[in-house]
Order: C-alpha cells, then sequence, then structure tokens
C-alpha cells in the first residue's frame, strides 16, 4: 500500500507542473501566436466570419478578453471587421489572406508546436 504523504507530494508537484507547463505553453514567443490567437483564427477558418461575442462564447471567455484577443490579431492584419450580413448592426470579424496563410510565419506551427517548443525549453523561468 502506497504512503498517504507520498501519494499528497507526487499530486502536489504533478498539479504544480502542470500548472506551469500551461503557463508557458500561453506565453508568446516573440513573433508568434498566442494560443487564444490561433484558436481564434481555427474558428474564423472554419466558421467563415464570427462576432465577438459569439468567439467569446464558443472559447468560454469574456467580450472584453475577445475583443483583445481580436485587436491584437487585427493590427497584425490577421483579421478584419465587416459589417454582418444578416443584421447590418452588428460587426463580424473574418480572416484575412495573411490569417488565411498562417499569420505571416508567426503561427505556432500546427497544433502541436506550441507543445513541442515548451517541452523543448524545458520548465525553467524564462
Amino acid at each position: 500500500m502506497m504512503d498517504e504523504l507520498n501519494v499528497n507530494a507526487v499530486g502536489s508537484a504533478l498539479q504544480m507542473s502542470l500548472g506551469l507547463f500551461v503557463r508557458r505553453l500561453r506565453q508568446p514567443v516573440r513573433g508568434e501566436l498566442t494560443l487564444p490567437e490561433v484558436s481564434v483564427l481555427s474558428r474564423l477558418e472554419r466558421a467563415g466570419s464570427a462576432t465577438t461575442s459569439e468567439l467569446a462564447r464558443a472559447e468560454q471567455i469574456t467580450p472584453q478578453a475577445m475583443g483583445m484577443t481580436l485587436a491584437g490579431l487585427e493590427e497584425r492584419g490577421l483579421v478584419e471587421r465587416r459589417p454582418d450580413p444578416t443584421d447590418g448592426r452588428r460587426v463580424a470579424m473574418s480572416m484575412t489572406k495573411a490569417g488565411q496563410r498562417g499569420g505571416g510565419g508567426g503561427g505556432r506551427g500546427g497544433a502541436g508546436g506550441g507543445v513541442g517548443a515548451t517541452v523543448v525549453t524545458g520548465f525553467s523561468p524564462p
């Protein structure tokens, strides 16, 4: 039978390591897209266009946080605002040609690219 103290210590160490891993994974590498930006571009690629609130709901974040993510993508020229085709009062976001090409080289190299980079660089603080 396992010693309860060892199980707790292993569980605590695992939780701390996973938390550090997730934080490192979310940190953008200079010139690359963040995980939320990659996720938004992926959703827009599949959906064609969506409003800020639709994207926020899909990503389970606040519309304000989604607005900041979209502002960064828009600043890079990867997404653009257009009048919603079904309701002219709303604004829909859609990918630009640069966004469709993968962010002009600013992506993370596919779905697993960020994970691989995080594993390779290790878990030590930047």
